[in-house]
């Protein structure tokens, strides 16, 4: 029997509406905001991304170690130029560091890898 259920995944960040906004748009899920801007979710009923504000929060430099991503997000796609197009235009920025043909590492806006993989 399972101890726990239903994880939830929070990112550290400076703008919590920034990475709602942005995530919410790229998953087509509706940001929920608290009005205080310490705290935002995207869901889309069964699935959650939470953002909490840090302050003087730094992003991770990956693939580098001096400040090392602690885990990134991965996100499926049907079209890789397509879904680049989208991500970018939503403010993500496409990483200098490329290793794979079957995906592309991204940026957030608060400096989070993730990548768009070819499902």
């Amino acid at each position: 029997m399972a101890i726990a259920r239903n994880p939830h995944v929070v990112l550290d960040c400076p703008d919590t509406t920034l990475l709602a906004e942005f995530y919410g748009a790229l998953l087509g899920w509706a940001p929920k905001l608290d009005p205080d801007g310490s705290w935002a979710t995207v869901s889309d009923g069964q699935r959650h991304l939470h953002f909490q504000r840090v302050d003087d929060y730094r992003p991770p430099q990956w693939p580098g170690q001096e400040l090392p991503q602690q885990f990134h997000l991965d996100f499926d796609v049907d079209d890789l130029d397509e879904g680049e197009a989208g991500a970018l235009g939503l403010g993500a920025t496409k990483h200098p560091h490329q290793p794979g043909t079957t995906f592309r590492v991204y940026l957030d806006p608060a400096g989070h890898p993730f990548c768009l993989c070819q499902a």
